[in-house]
Order: C-alpha cells, then sequence, then structure tokens
C-alpha cells in the first residue's frame, strides 16, 4: 500500500467512535479490565481490501472453529462478512474465513425477519446505526430496522463450535428466522460476478426445533493441491420456540411446509407464532457431519443455558488469557491497541478438530486427534508464533502435531492452510515453527516425524520445477513447496527469476528455511546435517547481493540479474536487501561496515522506503540496535508504532495476517523482538509503558518489565536483567520464559548505551572538526 494511502486512512481516526463496548452488566461477568479494553472494530475499516487490518468484530473464544460475525456483505476473497462503512445488516454468519485475502468455507448464516419471508440477500438488508452497536470479545448486540417495520434487537454470543443468538422483536409483524444453507459461491477476487453455485442440503425437524444442513461452499478449491471432495460445514440450529409454520426456500421462491430440500441457493425458515417477543437459537457447526454438529451444541451449549450464561464462560475464557498480561502507565488509547492486539494473536490458527476427531481435506478421511486450520505462516513465523509459545504454550504441542498430520496425510508440511494447502505466499516456513518450538523447549510431538518433514521440504522439490512457475494463486499445480529448489537453488544457491515468480524473496526464505532446519539437526544431534544446511543457509542470501548496488537483486538461471523490481513478494529491494536475519553481521559486512549500515538504514527510513503494511519490515527498526545504533532504533520503533497502530477502526496500517501485526506492536511494546525467531533470541528496542507484568502460564514466576517513564521517554539508558547489568541488545528465551526481571533505564534524550557505532561515529566527527585527521 501507498504510504499517502496509509496516512490518509489513519487520518480517519482522529473521528469519534460511534460505536460502543459499553456491555450491560449481565454481559460483563467475569470482570477484566484487560478484557474491558479490547476494541473488535480496530481494524475493521477502510475502503480497499488492504485500507486496514481486515479484522472482523466477531464473537467466540481463543482460537474458536467458528467466529460469529453480523453480515453486512457477502463475503469473498478480498471482502470480510462485516464492514464498518456498511449501513445495513443481512444475517449472522458464522464464518471460517481466516484472513480477507483467503475463501470462505462451510459458513452457516442465521437472518432474523419479520413479515413476508426474505431469503435473497439485497432484500433482506435491515439498517442499522453504530450508534446502536456494542461490541466485546465475548458479546455483540445490535438493534436494526425490520424490512416492514418495528425493530429487532440481535444478540449473539459463541463457544467454538456453537453460535448463540438471540432476537427481540419489537412492533414487527410475524417474526421468522432464516437458516441459509447455501448461496453464491464467488471465486477469487477479480469479478464478484464469477461464481458458482454449491449445492448443499436443508431439513427441517418441527418436534426438535431444529434446521440443519451442509454447505459444502470452499472458494479456495480453485487453488491448491487437495480437492478435499467430500468438505462440507455441517450446521444444526435448534430454537427454544415452537415453530408455527415453516419452508424452504430455493432460488428465491418460497415453498410452504416443505421440510427438506437439496441444491443451489438454498434456506430454511420458521415462523413463531403471533405476539412473540423473543427467540433464542443455538447453531451446532461441524465440518465432519450433521450428527457431530448435534453433539458439538449439546457438549457446548446445552439445553436450558441462556446468552448470558454462554457470554460469561467465553468472556471467562478471554479473561484468563488477557488477564495474565498487565499493563501500567498506558494510556486509555494504548491500552485498548495493546489488549486488542493480544486479541487478534489468539484467534488463529483456529480449530479444525471437533471431540477428539477432525476431517482432513488431504485424503478426504475423519482422523482421531487433535487438528488446526487457518496457518498463515509467511506471516506469522515472523513473531505471532514467538508470541503464542510463551503465552498460549499448552497450543504449541497440538498445533505442530496438526501440521505433522498434514505432512503425513498430504505429503508435505502446510505453507497457507485453509482446510487444506492453498499454495499461497513463498517459502515453506513451517520449517521455522518447527524449529522454534524445538530450540525453546516445546515437546508433545514427534520429533522424527518432523525432522522428517522438515528435511523434505529442503531437498525434495516440486512437480515440474523446471517448467511451473508457481506464481501466486496458480491454479492447477501441485504442492508448490519450494519452488525453484533444483532450478537452481540448490546448486547456484538462488532461485531463477525467469523460472519462478518471486525469485528474490524465494531464495531468501529459502535461506531462513535452510538456517531453520541446521537447527533442528543440531538439536537432534544430526550434525552432518545441520553443517550441510547451515552453510547453505549462509551462503545463498548473497549470491543475490549484487555488490555494484548494494541491493539484493533476483537473477535468472544463467547468473544474469533479472532487474532490481524483479522478485519481490509483498515488498521490494529496499525491505529484502534487510532479509538475512539469521546472519546480520555478514550482510554488514557487505554493506560496508556499521558505519554504513547505519546510514543505509537511515536512507531507508528517511526515503520512505520502509512499509509496515508488510511483513518483509517488521523487523528492520531492529537492526540499528544489531549495528551498535540502539538509541535509533528506539526512535524508529517508537515512530513506526505511533504512524501504523491506533485504536479506530483504521487501526492497523495494513492487513492483521493471522496476528503478525498485532504481535509486532506486542513485542515492541514490551521492549523486544524476536528478530531471528528460531535463535531464541530478541532484541532490545524501547518498551512503550513503564511496567508490564506477564503471568507466563510455563513459567515458575511473573516476568516483570519496569521501565519508569517509557511513555515518554522512549531512550534507553541502562538495561539490567534479573539484576545483572545488560551490555548487548540481546535477550535470550531463557531471560523471558522462565519468568524474572527486566529492568530499563529510560531517558528523553539518547544515549550510549549499545550505541557505539553512533557514539564512535561522534566522536570522530568531532575530532575532524578540530582538525586532527
Amino acid at each position: 500500500m501507498c504510504r499517502l494511502l496509509v496516512l490518509a486512512l489513519l487520518a480517519v481516526a482522529s473521528a469519534a467512535r460511534l460505536h460502543r463496548r459499553d456491555a450491560p452488566a449481565a454481559f460483563s461477568k467475569p470482570h477484566s479490565t484487560a478484557v474491558d479494553y479490547v476494541d473488535p472494530f480496530i481494524g475493521n475499516g477502510g475502503g480497499s481490501p488492504d485500507g486496514s487490518g481486515g479484522m472482523i468484530p466477531s464473537t467466540a473464544p481463543p482460537f474458536a472453529m467458528t467466529r460469529w460475525v453480523a453480515q453486512t456483505r457477502q463475503n469473498y476473497v478480498s471482502v470480510t462478512p462485516y464492514n464498518y462503512t456498511d449501513s445495513s445488516i443481512h444475517g449472522f454468519q458464522g464464518t471460517h474465513q481466516p484472513a480477507i485475502w483467503m475463501g470462505e468455507s462451510g459458513q452457516a448464516i442465521i437472518i432474523p425477519g419479520a413479515g413476508k419471508v426474505q431469503s435473497v440477500f439485497e432484500a433482506r438488508g435491515m439498517p442499522f446505526s453504530h450508534a446502536d452497536e456494542i461490541a466485546t470479545a465475548s458479546y455483540y448486540s445490535v438493534v436494526v430496522d425490520a424490512v416492514e417495520g418495528g425493530k429487532i434487537h440481535a444478540e449473539q454470543s459463541a463457544t467454538s463450535r456453537v453460535g448463540h443468538l438471540r432476537f427481540t422483536f419489537e412492533n414487527t409483524a410475524t417474526p421468522y428466522v432464516l437458516v441459509e444453507a447455501t448461496r453464491a459461491s464467488v471465486m477469487g477476487s477479480a469479478d464478484p460476478t464469477n461464481v458458482t453455485y454449491p449445492h448443499g442440503s436443508i431439513t427441517i425437524d418441527v418436534q426438535r426445533r431444529e434446521i440443519s444442513g451442509h454447505n459444502p461452499e470452499r472458494q479456495d478449491f480453485i487453488i491448491g493441491p487437495s480437492p478435499a471432495p467430500s468438505f462440507a460445514g455441517y450446521f444444526v440450529a435448534r430454537f427454544d420456540t415452537p415453530f408455527e409454520s415453516f419452508g424452504v426456500s430455493q432460488n428465491g421462491t418460497i415453498l410452504e411446509k416443505a421440510k427438506d430440500g437439496e441444491g443451489a441457493l438454498l434456506s430454511g425458515f420458521a415462523r413463531f407464532g403471533h405476539g412473540t417477543k423473543r427467540v433464542d437459537v443455538r447453531v451446532g457447526v461441524s465440518f465432519i457431519s450433521v450428527d457431530q454438529a448435534r453433539k458439538n451444541l449439546d457438549k457446548e451449549i446445552p439445553d436450558g443455558t441462556s446468552l448470558e450464561e454462554t457470554a460469561e464462560k467465553t468472556r471467562a475464557e478471554w479473561a484468563e488469557k488477557l488477564d495474565r498480561v498487565k499493563a501500567e502507565g498506558a494510556s486509555q488509547e494504548q491500552n485498548e491497541i495493546f489488549y486488542t492486539a493480544i486479541f487478534h494473536t489468539l484467534q488463529y490458527p483456529y480449530e479444525q478438530s471437533e471431540d477428539g476427531k477432525y476431517y482432513s481435506g488431504y485424503d478426504d478421511t475423519v482422523h482421531e486427534g487433535e487438528s488446526y486450520t487457518g496457518y498463515s505462516i509467511w506471516d506469522t513465523f515472523r513473531a505471532e508464533w514467538a508470541w503464542q509459545i510463551l503465552l498460549v504454550p499448552e497450543r504449541i504441542p497440538g498445533m505442530v502435531q496438526s501440521m505433522l498430520q498434514d505432512y503425513v496425510e498430504g505429503g508435505w508440511l502446510p505453507m497457507w492452510k485453509n482446510i487444506v494447502e492453498t499454495n499461497i505466499m513463498v517459502g515453506t516456513h513451517a520449517d521455522s515453527l518447527v524449529a522454534e518450538a524445538v530450540a525453546k523447549g516445546i515437546t508433545g510431538f514427534d520429533l522424527e516425524t518432523a525432522y522428517a518433514a522438515v528435511y523434505k521440504d529442503a531437498t525434495v522439490p516440486p512437480e515440474d520445477d523446471w517448467t511451473i512457475s508457481y506464481f501466486d494463486r496458480e491454479q492447477n499445480v501441485g504442492y508448490e513447496v519450494r519452488a525453484g529448489l533444483s532450478s537452481v537453488y540448490a546448486t547456484h544457491g538462488f532461485v531463477a527469476s525467469d523460472i519462478h515468480s518471486e525469485a528474490g524473496s524465494r531464495t531468501l526464505d529459502y535461506a531462513y528455511d535452510d538456517y531453520a532446519l541446521s537447527v533442528l539437526a543440531a538439536a537432534l544431534g544430526k550434525d552432518a546435517d545441520a553443517a550441510r544446511f547451515r552453510e547453505r543457509a549462509f551462503s545463498a542470501p548473497f549470491t543475490i547481493f549484487n555488490n555494484d548496488t548494494g541491493f539484493m537483486e533476483a537473477r535468472n538461471a544463467d547468473g544474469t540479474w533479472a532487474g532490481q523490481n524483479a522478485g519481490w513478494t509483498e515488498g521490494d529491494m529496499w525491505a529484502y536487501t534487510f532479509d538475512v536475519v539469521h546472519d546480520v553481521p555478514a550482510l554488514i559486512a557487505r554493506r560496508g561496515g556499521k558505519k554504513s549500515f547505519v546510514e543505509f538504514l537511515d536512507e531507508h527510513f528517511d526515503g520512505g522506503h520502509n512499509d509496515h503494511t508488510n511483513e518483509p519490515s517488521h523487523h528492520i527498526p531492529y537492526f540499528y540496535s544489531l549495528a551498535g545504533a540502539a538509541s535509533k532504533s528506539q526512535s524508529r520503533i517508537r515512530e513506526v508504532a505511533r504512524d501504523n497502530y491506533n485504536s479506530s477502526v483504521n487501526g492497523l496500517s495494513g492487513n492483521e495476517d493471522c496476528g503478525q501485526m498485532s504481535a509486532w506492536y506486542i513485542f515492541s511494546a514490551l521492549g523486544f523482538y524476536p528478530v531471528d525467531p528460531v535463535s531464541g533470541e530478541y532484541v532490545i528496542g524501547t518498551p512503550f509503558f513503564d511496567k508490564v507484568t506477564i503471568d507466563l502460564p510455563a513459567a515458575p514466576k511473573p516476568l516483570v518489565i519496569t521501565s519508569a517513564g517509557a511513555p515518554s521517554k522512549p531512550y534507553i539508558q541502562s538495561v539490567t536483567v534479573n539484576g545483572h547489568p545488560l551490555n548487548t541488545p540481546i535477550l535470550t528465551h531463557a531471560d523471558i520464559s522462565s519468568g524474572g526481571s527486566i529492568h530499563f533505564e529510560m531517558s528523553a534524550e539518547p544515549q550510549a548505551w549499545s550505541s557505539s557505532t553512533l557514539v564512535d561515529g561522534s566522536r570522530e566527527a568531532k575530532r575532524v572538526a578540530a582538525g586532527f585527521w
């Protein structure tokens, strides 16, 4: 996204917030100041897909299979179900769309109405005002204008696999609730009129007061190597009110008294008796069967459970996580940004298993075990995974095991899994996730299977590696994995730009993944492999360093330069020249030493080249610290935080990407960042608050970070870790993961701490001015 667009969008932040977060007392239990700071609307605004974070104001517990959200538009790749700029609500959607640039899968949609049953999207829209809207992490409420007059008050909460909705009808015609099974499914993002028509089913059981069915929509079916032929989202909607009448709608035609239907554009509905004021509906969902959806409903929100009880249970799950982090000295806006960021980082990947089983689209079979999907690994390997290892370590073994099951059932570790592999983005960064987990002491999965999977990524090329480009979202190809591995990365150290798309980025990403493999091999005592892949990891990046220009540049198969603008993924030559996070000393040397490197960083930032809206730039401000210019890191980090984050609906300058944008803010606010996550080291930046205390689940004592005056004093004068002075800007995982004390002495002015390059340069300048040289 261009810098002017980012600034224009962030300028909207000055506008008053229209929505509310003051939930009724019954929906504010248990008490949690941290959860109260969460604003689910942050990152939802923007008039374009990249206009903000692509987040939605959904209700669900951490890592929920299904997130429930008011539907203001038909979602597809590049469009979310809810957008703050819209003025009508068309239903309430149980969505499985993990990011704005991914497709929807097997959703269920519940639509309240009154009078004539309206099944067509455009006809069922009900106007609303943000002033009548409340959104929290566990409860959503809105008052809409019914199509034929009167008001409908809609409320919702949810557990992982069950949505809980309550509709109160005020001065309306005869109330009804419609359950949509299938709709027109938009293919891709380029043309919303390019649709398919999935065929689903609907069944109405009057005695049980249930409407059930299945929806096979999977918008990403056109990409990726696994067709997942039996995939569907199954649902059971159970009502607390008897049906006065019922029927099926197909392609806009109402079939009264019909109890079942199959096909496209399909819905079922139930009307309720005249004078009915309130209807409660619970919607169990499953990827396995209707019976399993019913079991999920009975298990998670059994009959007799009130909406208040459901919301309290979900709020308690959020409080258990967010209350572990206590920030002191932050402003109201900073608290909202900070705790909403934590909220965002605990949504994906999401649970794909249910009741100890899961559907695998790789082999089209139901298996025993734990499974997750929604892995945006190219984004999240940078900092999101490191944050999850710290705050939710109990989740990590299951997440790693899930990736290993994908390998066993499909042949490869995931790259971007949305039910199945989609081949989106580049690199095999699951290698990094596995290696980082092992390096940080995570257990609970099979290490030999893990090693075999990571080793395969580094040694086995994809099909037709010399002839298929594997460009972004290329259709009708096999697993992309490391496209270019045999043409010519394995032999010459770079990916050929005249054969493969994004060759420059691939080269650097593959080098980091080789480094991850070398770390994993060393941890498992496979010393020969460790040495082999370490050598490739450290040599490959500099095969595309152009000594004449001082920038990274993709090469063609014959070794010629491909041009400075060729071969980059969500970045350019500026961002990617800094993308050697595992060997920063060598990069500094290539750029002429520390002083020259700092000047190069200055040129990068001052020239407007730093694009925080995309992930390749996230680590760059921390590079000053690694070049002996920590005080410049400190000022740049504050600048990036100020320019790219706020508490408005436009509060994220770029797509959230399953938590990575927020993970950057969280780590930066704490005062350190995992520049090289597999190394187990964190580079010190600048803490934002006076004090942060984190009750880490796996630590014997809290981690206490003190930095008095930090909100107005960005510079570091000294650092002590458990009472011991720290003279280099590096913390280890052991410094953090076991709890303890990190104390920053802050200053309003730049300091000499870990800034020897600047200090020496200043002394040299003074000597030159004094005539000593």
